[in-house]
């Protein structure tokens, strides 16, 4: 549990100003999404636990999508 723990604290929770409860949740919540659905895993040779396909160049200009508040965007080619 520690390097989930360190993950959701340096990526998440140092770099926003939460003031209550359901805001924290929300947050934490909007993390784990992108924890396990973008976020890219060393252990899992690069991919995330839930796998994407890949995306070939002929489909479209590559357009940054917002998670987290914004902190951490996801890349897609869009068409």
């Amino acid at each position: 549990m520690e390097r989930p723990v360190g993950s959701i604290r340096r990526e998440c929770l140092k770099h926003v100003i939460v003031f209550n409860k359901a805001r924290r949740l929300r947050i934490l919540a909007s993390y784990l999404a992108y924890y396990h659905e973008s976020r890219t895993h060393l252990s899992l040779d690069r991919d995330a636990p839930v796998p994407r396909q890949v995306e070939p160049p002929g489909r479209g200009r590559v357009t940054a999508i917002p998670q987290v508040g914004r902190l951490h965007p996801r890349y897609m080619r869009t068409a």
